[in-house]
Formats: structure tokens, sequence, C-alpha cells
């Protein structure tokens, strides 16, 4: 299926979506959120905003796919996007919702999930600043007021510099709140939310974001519905945990059973593309399985990583997931495989 034609189908059913351009959305009744008007795309044409679920929007069109949970805690939003969409992202983010963004949520360091950091975070309002007389300042988390800024400390790794170095993001953008462990939750309009530290998958700072209320998953870059996943080796990614990743999100999705003929279950929204079901996130895990398992029987075979890509480990999905061209192409995706198995070598 085309790119967001499943879940704009899914949601026509119910329906969320329509083409209007203006967009509200009910304060909380009952502790629900009512939506109020239809969700189109915003004014200029540029971003389209889809709601998935009652309380839990998709913008996109701003580089990488952004996530939206709206309730009476304020807005959590993941991924921020090109710094160039950033006045769009916060106008669209204006017109679901009058409540203050209260985190930002980083799934990577990629300029496309982060380079709106500081113009979303400044147009929130951080959860502590009414805490006056409890020994917090008022800029509490550096940002004046603003919404946290939050990711795996791989991430604010990536993004700053050593000292003397200029720092690849201005300071604004960069996460003010950092985690290490596996596993950070919070719980956060009526909700909780889990963010998983996927090690070595598309980078080493890749988290996934699983909303458990809403049902939905924000896969970041783990999960690229428009091409072959990006495997960063030089940024810490391996193809071994990228499928380990996927395998996460197969596990943390569920599918439409025992009716089939719903379109329903969790939903998982990748970095770039259509929202995904289950089922959709098994056959792609299969295919880079199915990839691995071709460059490992090469390599044992003694080929070099030009006589590998010559011999077309992807074929059968070239057509689907390939590109000779561009940032990413087919020939990149075999090589970053070769060289992160290669690498993994005893």
């Amino acid at each position: 299926m085309t790119l967001f034609l499943r879940s704009v189908a899914a949601a026509a059913a119910v329906g969320l979506v329509a083409t209007a351009p203006d967009l509200t959305v009910g304060e909380a009744r009952g502790g629900r959120l009512v939506q109020d008007r239809d969700v189109g795309r915003t004014d200029d044409g540029s971003l389209e905003v889809l709601q998935l679920r009652e309380n839990f929007y998709l913008v996109a069109g701003a580089g990488g796919n952004i996530g939206v949970q709206v309730g009476e805690d304020g807005v959590v939003v993941v991924d921020a996007g090109l710094a160039s969409s950033s006045d769009a992202v916060v106008a669209a983010l204006g017109r679901i919702t009058s409540r203050p963004v209260r985190y930002v949520i980083n799934t990577s360091a990629d300029p496309d999930h982060v380079g709106g950091n500081e113009a979303i975070a400044r147009s929130g309002e951080t959860l502590f600043t009414r805490l006056g007389g409890r020994g917090l300042a008022d800029d509490f988390l550096g940002l004046g007021g603003g919404a946290s800024i939050l990711s795996h400390e791989n991430v604010l790794g990536r993004m700053s510099a050593p000292t003397g170095r200029a720092a690849p993001f201005p300071v604004g953008d960069l996460p003010t709140e950092t985690f290490h462990q596996p596993r950070k939750y919070m719980y956060l309009n009526g909700e909780g939310i889990e963010l998983l530290h996927q090690p070595a998958a598309h980078t080493d700072g890749d988290t996934v974001v699983f909303f458990r209320r809403s049902d939905v998953v924000m896969a970041g870059d783990v999960l690229d519905t428009t091409r072959f996943p990006v495997i960063d080796v030089a940024r810490g990614g391996t193809v071994q945990g990228e499928i380990a990743a996927l395998n996460r999100l197969v596990d943390l999705a569920i599918p439409s059973v025992p009716i089939v003929s719903r379109e329903a279950g969790t939903l998982v929204i990748p970095g770039h593309g259509r929202v995904y079901d289950q089922l959709d996130v098994v056959a792609y895990r299969d295919m880079v399985t199915i990839v691995r398992d071709r460059v490992r029987d090469l390599i044992e075979q003694g080929l070099t990583q030009q006589a590998v890509v010559a011999a077309s480990p992807a074929r059968g999905y070239s057509r689907q997931y390939g590109s000779d061209t561009g940032p990413w192409t087919t020939t990149d995706f075999v090589e970053a495989v070769y060289q992160s198995l290669v690498k993994a070598q005893p």
C-alpha cells in the first residue's frame, strides 16, 4: 500500500480523517479528549496531520514523522523534524491543542528528528515551572521554563562536541534530560509511556517510544518504510542490532486477531513512511534478516565487499525498498550489512 493509505483508511472508517485545513481539539471531557473538527493539512499545505487515536496524532512532512500525544497533563512530542520546518510544526501543534508541550522525545540524533528541538521546546512549558519556593529556579532545565528535551545519553553525545570543537547542533537543540538504562518510563495523560533503548541498531542511540494505552509505538529510524533501513556503522549501527530492534517492535505490537478483517491492532509509526501494523513489521524484519543471511553466506565464502555487492544479496526487495541514487542506496545498505558483520567477527 502507498504512503499512509492503510492508516488513513483505518482512521476514515471511524470518521477521524477529513480534508478540512482547519483543526482544533476540544478540552478534556470526562477524562477523554473529544475531537471538535476534522484534521487535514496545515494552511500552507506543507504538513499533513492525521489523528490516529482519540488523543494521538501524526505530523508528517517535516522531515521525520512526528508523534503527538495530547491530554490533561499537556503534550508529549516524539521527534521534532527539520529545523527548517520547526515554525510549521509549532503552528500545527497549536492548532491541535492549546495545551503546552511538556516533553520532546528524540528517537535518534538525526537532523530530521532533532532539528526542531529548540523551537518546539521553547513553545512549551516544563511541568516544573509552578514549583516556586521548592528550590527550583525559574529557568529549570536551562530552557527558561520550556519543555524538556529527552533522549538516550548517546544522542546527547552525538549532538555535542569535545571542548574547543564546534558541535554539529546549536546548544538549544541539545537534550536537557537523558537516560542510560535500557528502559525509562513516565506516566502522563493517563497512560504509561516507555522509552526503550535499542543499542547498535540504526545508530547507538536509538529509542523506541511505546504509548501503552494509545497502543502506538514510535519506532524512529529503526523502521523506515520508504527504503532499506539506514544502518549507520560510523555511529554505532549494526545489522544484528537492527534485527534485534525490529524483533522488539514485533514483540511490542499486537495484530488484529482473532478478527483479522479489522483495520485494528497496535500502530507502529516509522521514522519515515506509512504507518505499519505488526504483520508489516514482521515482513520488514524478515526482509532484513534474509539479506543479512545472504551477505553472511557470501562472507563465509571469502568474497570481498565489492564482490558481495555485485552478487546482489538484496535481490527481490530492491524494487520496493532500493534506490540507485539519493542519500541511502541499495549499495549503501549492502555495504553497511557487510561492514557490520565483518566488524563483529572474532
